[in-house]
């Protein structure tokens, strides 16, 4: 099957989110691109960030969270790149709920993958990208400014875990400054 054609959103769209011209001002993307049901953006929004480096505790946090937001019909957002959060992806797929993948790259050209299929042709998976034309390969540049947009759009966030001064605290600080209520079990 072939990749689906993207539908780009600019600020003048009115599917396009308000949240990231409120909380990103000038570094806010200027369009996004979308392949799915672009009005899943309009629904409350769970963020799910997991870091590479977990301990075993919070990586079992992570699963259990998935499957209540799962449970619950949540929509979870996420790039789900790191490997829990491709495990928290897997969990989330044998749902009903919305589902916003969030790849660090540009999406054209980009085939809806295998597992996911059933989830896209439910009308339940959006992928949403705030690369026009490129990266097309995940960068670490490009998964900052994923997980930028994603914090952004979220209504509250959970992250598995928190280390001092990694990135994901300074995720943290962000989601302080911005208002936007983060779960980080200890």
């Amino acid at each position: 099957m072939s990749a689906p054609t993207p539908v780009t959103l600019t600020p003048a769209d009115t599917a396009w989110p308000a949240s990231l011209a409120e909380r990103m001002g000038s570094a806010a993307p200027t369009a996004l691109q979308a392949v799915g049901p672009v009005a899943l953006l309009a629904g409350r929004k769970t963020a799910l960030f997991c870091s590479a480096r977990t301990p075993g505790d919070a990586i079992l946090r992570a699963h259990d969270t998935a499957r209540r937001l799962r449970d619950e019909g949540a929509t979870v957002i996420s790039g789900f790149h790191s490997p829990i959060e491709k495990e928290c992806l897997r969990i989330l797929l044998r749902g009903e709920q919305p589902i916003i993948l969030c790849p660090a790259r540009a999406i054209a050209g980009m085939r809806i993958p295998a597992e996911c299929r059933t989830a896209f042709d439910a009308g339940r998976l959006l992928l949403l990208s705030p690369f026009i034309a490129s990266p097309k390969r995940v960068t670490r540049d490009a998964a900052l400014r994923r997980n930028e947009m994603v914090a952004a759009l979220a209504d509250q966030v959970f992250i598995a875990h928190l280390a001092f001064g990694s990135r994901t605290a300074r995720m943290a600080d962000m989601l302080t400054r911005w208002g936007v209520p983060f779960l980080c079990p200890r």
